[in-house]
């Protein structure tokens, strides 16, 4: 787990087993748990809490004051917003242990939780998706979705490179950063390669 190109700070604490990948950054305060598998580059915030089981993809970025907790699953390239929320339970009661109940919380590929965020445990996030600040998840959220609101709906589709897209009468629409295509079929989008 320790190697030179993982930058650990001295007010962190690393729970062993674990493993951690090369160029990961640790920031002040920050506690991972047993058994957990973090990815290569990833930079975890100040104040975070990654519980024990939880497996992080490669470049995963997690700003201050995150609990990540058993159950969640975050593929290659996901940010992870200030303070944004995971849950693991439905129905937690204090005096009641349902540790044999945490809820799975898949977060795919290249997706994006905005700031404050929260996200009820069960429901995943597709590809690409796009996660307002604020926003409260309730219900699995589609490729390249953009999310808002509370509960959360649906307003609109977002590119690969996080800018809205604007669907023309062919149902096709070009990200303005990346120049990539898009086109929207039956209620989804898809990437022409």
């Amino acid at each position: 787990m320790k190697d030179a190109n993982i930058s650990i700070h001295a007010t962190a604490v690393v729970d062993e087993p674990c493993q951690i990948g090369a160029g990961t950054k640790v920031w002040h305060f920050t506690h991972i748990m047993k058994n957990c598998h973090i990815g290569e580059n990833c930079n975890l915030g100040q104040n975070v809490v990654i519980s024990p089981d939880v497996v992080l993809g490669n470049n995963v970025k997690v700003q201050n004051n995150v609990s990540i907790y058993t159950g969640v699953i975050c593929e290659d390239d996901v940010f992870l917003g200030p303070s944004m929320v995971f849950t693991n339970v439905t129905n937690p009661r204090s005096a009641v242990i349902r540790r044999d109940q945490y809820a799975k919380t898949t977060v795919k590929i290249g997706a994006t939780i905005g700031a404050n965020a929260t996200i009820v445990c069960g429901h995943d996030i597709g590809r690409f998706a796009f996660i307002g600040a604020g926003a409260v998840v309730t219900k699995n959220v589609p490729d390249y979705a953009l999310v808002v609101g509370n509960p959360s709906r649906q307003i609109g589709w977002m590119s690969e490179y996080g800018h809205r897209l604007e669907f023309d009468e062919t149902n096709h629409a070009t990200c303005p950063e990346s120049n990539q295509r898009y086109v929207l079929k039956d209620n989804q989008v898809q990437k022409i390669a």
